[in-house]
């Protein structure tokens, strides 16, 4: 049987932080990632990009071609972990290889939802959902001959691949049961130029419905929406989100709710096993409790804590927090921590420009900054997650947060030079 002092399942960016920070603390150790799909690590955000045919595979690579060989890790990829066995301390595979180790990352990443619709069937050879490189590949099947795309979804997948296909010449549709896009992530004002910014470019949006029904034999060839009204359609997207893949540690008897329990060490509930990134659930100091944030950066800071504390030197990961980067035509998104209202004992405060279709707003509580969202003025983005880090009293200078051209010279002199010293020190 192979073993290895540590190994990774799933081979994505929490996979990359954790090599990465473990080849700073142990350089002859063996590591090795088992990563479900064929394809060196990638960075999902650029699946559009690849779809449109904008950038080639080579430059979707999250790391170097040579990554691996350099970090001096073992790389099964292709494979998908089958079984995990804590107490003998044994991973299991599809191909029926059994390897051992000495401490393990669950990196394990999400699966797309796929809605119980009658007719639905990701069967159907124009069905497809829209996450990983496999579904771009099987997506790019169909742009030389459709010409009607239906998109279920109007969260932030749904509107990528909803503008990637209207980039590439189709008739969009996008079909949202909200009454807005993105109402989780962003406020009412924000959807609305959201929406208005698909409509500019041709992609017309359902709100407040969903599809009951597809029909078409052998492939979808019209979907049925609750409201009454039938799209025909070449190709549907399914995007209405993703959930956890939590099966094998749930098998495996870990503690598990939405995602992976872990603590502040990223460790789980069994001895040496540790979890990040989309599986798991990690502390958010907003909310002062543990939820999933299935974010690339959290992602990647998880696997670095979780490699300190697999190598023995301890390490929390206490600042993690909700934080979306989001372009959609001509528009530039930046949203971070809470999205909350009035009603929900928060103050908002906010600036609208519509003609320059700009806007501003910022949620506090008790005088500090507990969420933002940035339309078209994102350059400053990261000073103001600092000012929610440091849980700053940003109250006698919240006017100037919302100036146009704001950054550090608008803070006070002290917490100025303060927040550029930690800056500076990362």
């Amino acid at each position: 049987m192979e073993r290895y002092d540590f190994l990774i399942i799933g081979n994505s960016v929490g996979a990359v932080g954790c090599i990465e920070a473990l080849r700073t603390l142990e350089k002859e150790k063996t590591v090795a990632v088992v990563g479900e799909e064929p394809y060196h690590v990638y960075s999902r955000a650029l699946l559009p990009y690849y779809l449109d045919r904008e950038i080639p595979l080579e430059k979707m690579y999250y790391r170097p071609a040579d990554f691996y060989r350099r970090m001096g890790v073992t790389a099964i990829l292709g494979r998908r972990a089958t079984g995990l066995d804590t107490r003998r301390k044994v991973v299991y595979l599809d191909d029926g290889r059994a390897l051992g180790y000495d401490k393990l990352l669950l990196a394990t990443g999400g699966r797309p939802i796929v809605p119980p619709v009658a007719g639905l069937d990701l069967a159907k050879e124009n069905v497809c959902t829209f996450l990983t490189l496999q579904d771009a590949q099987r997506l790019a099947r169909f742009l030389g001959s459709a010409r009607r795309a239906v998109v279920l979804g109007g969260g932030i997948i749904g509107l990528m691949t909803a503008e990637a296909l209207c980039k590439k010449g189709l008739s969009v549709s996008v079909v949202e049961l909200a009454p807005r896009v993105l109402a989780p992530v962003v406020d009412e004002v924000t959807s609305r130029m959201v929406e208005e910014a698909f409509s500019r470019a041709g992609v017309t949006v359902y709100t407040g419905t969903t599809i009951g029904e597809v029909r078409g034999e052998g492939r979808a060839e019209e979907a049925v929406l609750t409201s009454g009204v039938t799209l025909p359609c070449d190709l549907l997207v399914v995007a209405v989100g993703v959930v956890p893949r939590v099966e094998l540690a749930k098998e495996a008897g870990l503690a598990v709710n939405r995602g992976i329990l872990v603590n502040e060490r990223m460790e789980t509930s069994a001895p040496d096993v540790y979890a990040c990134g989309d599986c798991a659930e990690v502390y958010d100091f907003l909310l002062d409790g543990r939820r999933v944030l299935p974010l690339w950066p959290n992602a990647y800071a998880g696997g670095r804590v979780a490699a300190f504390n697999m190598a023995g030197v301890p390490r929390v990961y206490d600042r993690a927090t909700a934080m979306n980067s989001m372009h959609f035509f001509d528009l530039n998104i930046i949203t971070a921590g809470l999205n909350a209202g009035e009603k929900e004992g928060f103050e908002v405060a906010s600036r609208l420009d519509p003609a320059a279709c700009r806007y501003r707003r910022l949620v506090l509580k008790d005088g500090r900054l507990y969420g933002f969202i940035l339309v078209n003025e994102i350059a400053r983005a990261g000073i103001l997650l600092n000012l929610m880090k440091e849980g700053v009293e940003v109250a006698p200078f919240v006017d100037k947060l919302l100036k146009d051209g704001f950054g550090y010279a608008c803070l006070p002199e002290d917490l100025r030079g303060k927040l550029l010293v930690r800056e500076r020190m990362g």
